[in-house]
């Protein structure tokens, strides 16, 4: 299928050090360009030392490591050549709007090259996804049980429905496998069984709904925000226990208090042994 294009479009994917889109580097990048005049695309991929540390947890994902980066061209080298390569090119991706394509453009400025979005279109594969197969409650009962909702948002109508599409889950994936974001094959995650479903359902790396207390590979809980960012949670209590009040006067939600409060404790039985 040819693309209809009345300009160039760059497809393209980031590997990072993390997901902080300041402070984290591209690792990896990797191109393609299809021009408006039909020629046959071109491509660019290129490993890049990010000069910082890499997150364990990004190179558990992308398996690209210190000993594998240290001889390849920092962005400063190379961001001359991927400027170039881009062009006035309309850019597209997966989840590119909102993480790949802003972390480009802060390489692109800290090497000193104007990387304007503004009069380009901007092409999110994700969000074509998403919108073309709604995740509201009436679409999957549609789908899973072919049923229409009666008094939609009405509370006891809504429960009522979630429970039928709960139960045409469990039918229409009976003995399914799954791939998982990294490649893995899970056996069976979903069927009627409880804890299986609650593994599945829920992030086990996250400790908390607001996403500001999270689980290292380690399974140690670590901070998610701040200077403190991927740093031991008792490790900095320990260290310092001023930081222990400023999280309990701020609006931190109550899980996330909850969990500095035991994690506390534990600082303070380690300190009268």
């Amino acid at each position: 299928m040819r693309l209809n294009l009345q300009r160039d479009l760059v497809f393209f994917d980031i590997e990072s050090t993390g997901l902080n889109i300041i402070r984290d580097r591209i690792v990896q990048i990797a191109l393609i360009k299809f021009f408006k005049d039909g020629r046959k695309e071109e491509e660019l991929s290129l490993l890049v030392n990010p000069s910082i540390p890499i997150g364990e947890e990004a190179m558990s994902i992308h398996g690209l490591t210190p000993k594998d980066l240290a001889n390849k061209p920092t962005f400063l080298q190379v961001a001359k050549k991927i400027h170039d390569f881009i062009g006035n090119a309309d850019l597209a991706g997966y989840n590119s709007n909102r993480f790949d394509i802003p972390m480009l453009m802060e390489e692109f400025d800290r090497a000193g090259l104007e990387f304007d979005v503004t009069k380009r279109r901007l092409i999110d594969v994700q969000r074509i996804f998403y919108k073309m197969e709604p995740r509201t409650l009436k679409a999957a009962l549609r789908f899973y049980c072919q049923k229409e909702i009666e008094q939609a948002h009405d509370a006891l109508a809504d429960v009522r429905a979630t429970v039928d599409v709960f139960k045409g889950q469990l039918q229409h994936y009976e003995g399914r496998n799954s791939i998982d974001e990294e490649g893995k094959e899970v056996i069976e995650p979903v069927k009627n069984d409880m804890q299986v479903l609650h593994e599945f359902t829920n992030d086990m790396k996250i400790v908390d709904i607001t996403n500001k207390l999270k689980y290292d590979h380690h399974g140690v809980i670590v901070f998610n925000f701040g200077k403190y960012m991927g740093q031991s949670v008792i490790d900095v209590l320990t260290k310092e226990r001023h930081y222990y009040h400023w999280i309990m006067e701020k609006e931190f939600s109550v899980q996330v208090k909850q969990t500095i409060k035991r994690l506390m404790k534990e600082v303070e039985k380690k300190s009268k042994k």
